[in-house]
Formats: C-alpha cells, structure tokens, sequence
C-alpha cells in the first residue's frame, strides 16, 4: 500500500523549504500547486471549462489562465472564488491521486496541500498530516520578502486560511520552523525517520 502524508501550513511557513528537504530523503513530493500551475498552463485540462464559466477575458493571448485577470475578477466578485475553487478543486485532486497511484520506490509520498484543511476533499484519503508552523509575525516578514505584498496584502491573504490554532489542532503531526535551518533539517530526518516506519507497518 502506498502510504499517503499530507503536508500543509499557512502562507510564508516555509512549506516548499521542508519538501524539498524531504525530497532530499527520498519521499515521492506530489504538489498540488504544480498540478494546479498544469491544469492552467495552455492546452491545460482547466482552460476549456474556465472559459465556459468565466468568459474568455480571464484567458490570455498564450491560452493559458490570466491569473492577474481572476485575482482583479475575485477582487470585485468576492463569491466567483467559490466558483473557481468548485471547478479546480475536484481536477487538481484527481490528478493528486493519479500520480500517488503510480509505482514507486520511495517509502511514502508527500502530498504537499497548502489549503488542506480549508478544502476538505483530502481529509479520508491521507494516512497523515503534517503542518509546518512559525509564528504570524515570520509568516509576514517571508512573504514581504518573496512575494513583494505589503503588510495589509499579506494579513488578507491570511485571513483567508484556516488560523494557527485551528490548523495544529488538526494535524497529527507538527515541524517548527522557527530556528535555524540546520534546527529545522533536523525535525525533518526524524519526521522522515518515523514515517517511513509508519509506512512499513502499513504494509
């Protein structure tokens, strides 16, 4: 049985950091973001019904989803985020499940979800989940920095996910990511260490 992790946590957490971390020790990553970035790309299993429902101004001139066009769409009509979410949710979950079917020789697969509390579809499929966690205040500050967002845009953002408490009460499992990346590499070989002897078990 393939042994099924997901792996979530609040914007600027430091997510993408920890799998590849876990990559490095041989978990299968499967993203969702990625899948996502796919399904929208030209020629992307989304396009067709993503012009049906929004029309072909969210479409640009490559054929692809013009996510500046959604984001000023949603900006004005707050209730079409539902809308996406409802017609995207269901194909990136569908492929996520795709590639975790296929044959591997890694000890488990990591599904990495950065709303996977928020989108409930996942919750009986996955054995586990971890959520990386740092305080708000470092969740800010990385995002500034990657995203170019000020402050006011980043608190948006995360008013719009799940809170800090809510999320750890959920997660069976937990990686602070508020020390030294030598610190946070160290959670993760443990993490790696216990999930691959879980995934054994189940076997």
């Amino acid at each position: 049985m393939n042994y099924l992790v997901g792996l979530t946590g609040g914007i600027g957490s430091g997510k993408s950091t920890v799998a590849d971390m876990f990559a490095a020790l041989g978990a299968r990553i499967v993203d969702t973001d990625l899948i996502s970035h796919q399904l929208t790309q030209p020629n992307g299993e989304a396009i067709p019904a993503l012009r049906d429902a929004f029309g072909a101004r969210i479409i640009n001139a490559h054929g692809a989803l013009d996510r500046a066009a959604m984001r000023e769409l949603i900006f004005s009509h707050p209730e079409e985020k539902k809308r996406l979410e409802a017609l995207l949710h269901p194909l990136i979950l569908a492929q996520a499940k795709q590639q975790s079917a296929c044959p591997t020789d890694a000890p488990y697969t990591l599904v990495v979800v950065p709303l996977l509390f928020e989108n409930r579809r996942y919750s009986d499929w996955l054995h586990r989940v971890i959520t990386v966690d740092c305080p708000e205040d470092a969740q800010i500050r990385r995002t500034m920095q990657r995203s170019k967002l000020d402050e006011v845009a980043v608190r948006a953002i995360m008013s719009q996910q799940l809170d800090r408490k809510s999320r750890l009460s959920l997660s069976d499992e937990v990686i602070h990511n508020n020390g030294s990346i030598e610190d946070l590499k160290a959670q993760v070989v443990e993490m790696h260490r216990r999930l691959s002897a879980l995934a054994a078990e189940s076997n």
